[in-house]
């Protein structure tokens, strides 16, 4: 059995806490490798790596930092089958659809690299006929805590990291404790000066010390709404940055002009893909009673695609992460039926081992239900027929979450009134589509701070403002 070990300052740590936690197969229930729970200690040492670091590592020509950070890429599309391979073994998603996103964010990782080429870390602002020049610098924050979620670890990381080290900063990296392995692997292949990031294994053991810590500059966390309070309010006691993405209870809204068919088989991908278990998956369907009955007839034969499978290298369900996430999912669905909802498809739990657990449309449900007004996680579709487009926005904008949106309509004006569901990004009759140079920030539960393209950058910078008098 594999035993994991921080990485600090380019090589392996043992942790200074003797104990270790598990990490189960999602497909077995075994345990296939130990972490530390991860210290105080532990913690300290790497944010004091990261001190050192940054300061040789903001000193270096921008250009040399994005050489440097290029390499990152090529190294982790090298490497591409074997970290798919291990976010299987450790989180349960089939393999190809391990490499798809993680393709993904390396293509989004040089997306990055061209934007720190263009990004005005230093601009001269001046106005025509000012006295005197204003040069306006975008300077590092420092040492960053990145805590990243455990569904798509590498992904994760490519997406968050590349702002965060093109800038100048310096990064103690904690990954989930359900999904470390991948984690590790990543770090490992880095090739990047000792200290520019650094590796802390963990729970809460290693994640509050590391949220806690004065010499951290910026919290960029990841994850649930409870976890995200308390890193939030570790950040602002210390007068520190955060950005924060949390849960979601995302709204799809059918309208009535809609090719059923198609419609139904793209929310049941948004619905599904993972096993549900994506911060914008599809977790409540509003659909014009015009159509409802096709529609939902649609989505349960569309959902047949979406079998449980214990082939890695398949494309059918793989498991949820763990025991406890299915627990979660199955009791949204219990509950639902309690209140009244049917189940068309799905609900139940499978026989045999691993934390599989099938695709599920719900009909029936209604607002107080758990499954419509928190963050359920899991391959569940729960549909609400509605009158109008109107009463679908009122019923998105129902919870306190506001992450994202995706509504299928053909209707100019219902596409214009699509913008005030509340939400950092809504999809427009196509989920996941597009947006390179989006920007957005979460409503509410959904977190705090803006993401995406230059407001990425913005976040890992601190603005000074050089001002020069006229010489006579």
């Amino acid at each position: 059995m594999e035993s994991q070990c921080h990485v600090i300052d380019g090589v392996a740590v043992v942790s200074t806490d003797p104990q270790t936690l598990p990490v189960v197969s999602p497909w077995t229930e075994e345990v296939i490798a130990r972490i530390p729970v991860g210290s105080a200690d532990d913690v300290d040492a790497a944010v004091r790596s990261a001190v050192v670091a940054q300061r040789d590592w903001s000193l270096r020509a921008l250009s040399e930092r994005i050489d440097l950070l290029a390499g990152v890429a090529d190294t982790v599309e090298r490497h591409l089958a074997e970290l798919a391979q291990i976010e299987s073994d450790e989180m349960g998603k089939p393999v190809p659809l391990a490499e798809q996103f993680i393709e993904g964010g390396i293509a989004g990782w040089r997306q990055g690299l061209d934007l720190a080429r263009s990004y005005p870390f230093v601009a001269d602002v001046t106005v025509p006929g000012e006295p005197g020049q204003t040069v306006v610098e975008r300077r590092p924050v420092g040492v960053v805590g990145l805590i990243i979620p455990w569904n798509f670890t590498v992904a994760s990381i490519l997406g968050s990291l590349l702002p965060l080290l093109a800038a100048g900063n310096t990064v103690v990296l904690k990954p989930s404790e359900k999904s470390p392995l991948s984690a590790a692997r990543f770090v490992q292949l880095l090739d990047l000066p000792p200290g520019v990031v650094n590796l802390v294994l963990g729970d809460a053991r290693a994640g509050r010390p590391l949220a806690a810590h004065d010499d951290v500059a910026l919290l960029h966390f990841t994850g649930s709404v409870e976890v995200g309070r308390a890193v939030g309010v570790a950040a602002a006691s210390r007068l520190k940055r955060s950005v924060l993405e949390l849960g979601g209870n995302d709204p799809v809204i059918v309208d009535a002009d809609v090719d059923v068919v198609a419609t139904a088989e793209a929310v049941a991908m948004s619905s599904f893909v993972n096993s549900g278990q994506i911060c914008t998956s599809s977790e409540r369907i509003y659909v014009h009673r015009d159509i409802a009955e096709d529609f939902v007839a649609a989505l349960v034969a569309a959902a047949g695609s979406y079998e449980l499978t214990a082939d890695r290298e398949g494309t059918g369900l793989g498991p949820l992460v763990d025991a406890r996430q299915r627990a979660h999912v199955h009791a949204h669905v219990a509950e639902a039926v309690e209140r009244g909802a049917t189940v068309l498809r799905g609900g139940a739990l499978p026989e045999g081992p691993g934390f599989g657990y099938p695709a599920t449309v719900l009909i029936g449900v209604t607002a107080e239900m758990r499954v419509m007004r928190e963050e359920t996680f899991g391959p569940v579709a729960p549909v609400v027929v509605v009158d109008s487009f109107d009463e679908a926005v009122e019923l998105a904008n129902g919870t306190g979450f506001g992450l994202a949106a995706t509504v299928y309509t053909h209707d100019p004006a219902h596409q214009q009134r699509a913008g005030d569901i509340h939400a950092a990004v809504i999809w427009i009759n196509g989920w996941q589509q597009g947006g390179v140079n989006a920007v957005s920030e979460p409503w509410g539960l959904s977190g705090v701070g803006a993401a995406g393209s230059v407001a990425d950058f913005d976040a890992a910078t601190r603005p000074v403002s050089l001002l020069r008098a006229a010489t006579a």
